[in-house]
């Protein structure tokens, strides 16, 4: 067992053996380092004014990623490079992105910039080549601006990413890489003592065997959830459990037949093979808070944390996706509808995990979509969230429906009266769509929130089947949809 944590900073590896468990990397930065390059905004991942960039080896090479510093947990980061925006520059030189957003005058007030200076590194560092807007967009999307306006900062983007890429990072990256490869030493963390403590097991025997000794410590993957229990709700958490250093916990493998993920796949890892099951689901994944939020947030914690408006639920549902608990060194598989038993408490014992996820690909006349809609397009929890599978028959005929939503009740929930409405009936037979409208009225009694009202979830969800009905009998969604289309995924730049 190691009692401290190593990570990579300036070159050169820092050990740190006494934290709270709650220290956030951004409270490590401003106050024990007295980096206050990187800001503190909104305290939930949600502005990007605290982004860093997090290093770690991917097949012998240093990939950097996005983080919100903020609700990253400082113990989290054992093993990695952490680089903030005081590093970019040597001495008098600026890095190119830095450059590039002088250049293109991209900063006014200045607050905001270090976030976008240090999501357009990471857009550096991961790709080749020319980027579009489209890909500078969506890189920028958890990062807000309000007095400079984005059109500078992309066109920055454009130019720093348009010529070949050199800089200290890329010209270090296989010395990083194996610092990095040093400081995994496949070790038990452990800091603190039975009262108070940040673990992270580098086993799923070790984190079975803690899990279960501790059973009212809070399983931490990526924290994008129980940071904001922290920065927001001020809730004291005396024992966290990081699983970010079990071998295999984030694994992916496609059998052909079904996706198995690993609890603590992140989002972007995951999101090109959803995309592979099916282009909504892959646009699901791609709108699930920003790159910061998916680089770090993982399928296992959405389902896990139960949320009634979790993004991935009610499409999993759909889909027939099973998840597998582990407690001790016992294991058992449950269909993920089944998780769920009422809000805030799933079908879980004291001292039970989840440990991974199967989705089923879609089998041959299956129809599958699914929406999310949220207040604004980008980077919003669901007001209300969609998924529908059909399979049909040659003829049209609805063998099997599988219909749940986010956000209608306190659990995502399987609207069985509307899927009854539905089967043995024709997918085109607008008289059985009355049926299935009908008694989705009274499948949900919807709440009122900030968010929503009763009424308009009710409302929505009626529309949103009825698109999905309309799509299944094939209407093509250049008539249901104004973007996110299946035959062009996105609209025209």
């Amino acid at each position: 067992m190691r009692e401290t944590i190593r990570f990579v900073r300036r070159g050169q590896i820092v050990e740190i053996s006494n934290f709270d468990p709650m220290t956030t990397l951004l409270d490590h930065l401003r106050l024990a380092e007295g980096a206050t390059g990187t800001k503190e905004g909104c305290g939930e991942g949600d502005c990007g004014a605290c982004t860093v960039a997090i290093g770690r080896t991917v097949k012998d090479r240093v990939v950097y990623e996005p983080v919100n510093a903020c609700i990253q947990l400082l113990g989290m980061v054992d093993g990695a490079e952490i680089v903030a925006v005081e590093d970019l520059a040597e001495g008098s030189a600026l890095h190119p992105v830095q450059s590039a957003m002088v250049e293109k005058h991209g900063s006014q007030c200045g607050f905001c910039t270090p976030g976008f200076v240090m999501s357009l590194f990471t857009l550096y560092q991961s790709t080749e080549g020319p980027v579009t807007r489209s890909t500078i967009n969506d890189w920028i999307a958890g990062n807000l601006c309000r007095c400079t306006g984005y059109r500078p900062i992309v066109e920055a983007a454009v130019a720093a990413c348009s010529g070949e890429r050199a800089d200290r990072f890329r010209t270090a990256n296989a010395d990083t890489a194996g610092i990095l490869s040093f400081l995994n030493d496949e070790r038990d963390v452990f800091i603190g003592d039975d009262q108070r403590f940040f673990a992270a097991p580098a086993s799923i025997d070790g984190l079975a065997a803690l899990y279960e000794q501790h059973p009212s410590a809070v399983i931490v993957s990526g924290a994008t959830d129980v940071g904001l229990w922290i920065t927001k709700q001020l809730r004291d958490i005396p024992k966290i459990i990081h699983i970010g250093r079990v071998p295999g916990l984030d694994g992916i493998e496609d059998t052909g037949r079904e996706l198995l993920i690993g609890a603590a796949a992140t989002y972007a890892d995951v999101e090109p093979y959803a995309r592979a099951i099916d282009p909504d689901l892959g646009e699901l994944f791609r709108r699930i808070g920003s790159k910061q939020v998916r680089a770090s947030g993982t399928v296992g914690g959405n389902v896990a944390n139960g949320s009634p408006i979790g993004d991935t639920p009610p499409a999993l549902i759909a889909l027939g996706a099973t998840l597998e608990l582990r407690r001790g060194t016992r294991s058992r598989v449950m269909p993920v509808e089944e998780f769920y038993i009422d809000y805030g408490k799933q079908n879980r014992a004291s001292g039970e995990f989840v440990t991974g996820l199967m989705i089923p690909h879609l089998k041959e006349g299956q129809v599958f979509r699914c929406y999310k809609v949220t207040k604004r397009f980008d980077q919003d929890i669901s007001s209300v969230m969609g998924a529908f599978s059909f399979t049909l028959a040659a003829d049209g005929t609805v063998r099997e429906a599988r219909i749940a939503y986010g956000g209608m009740a306190g659990i995502p929930k399987r609207a069985k009266g509307a899927e009854s409405a539905l089967l043995g009936a024709s997918i085109r037979d607008s008289a059985v769509w009355s049926k299935a409208f009908a008694a989705l009225k009274e499948d949900f009694t919807p709440m009122s929130d900030h968010r929503a009202s009763a009424a308009y979830r009710a409302e929505t969800a009626h529309a949103l089947l009825g698109k999905a009905l309309l799509e299944a009998a094939g209407a093509p969604t250049s008539r249901t949809r104004l973007i996110g289309r299946r035959e062009a995924l996105h609209a025209a730049e």
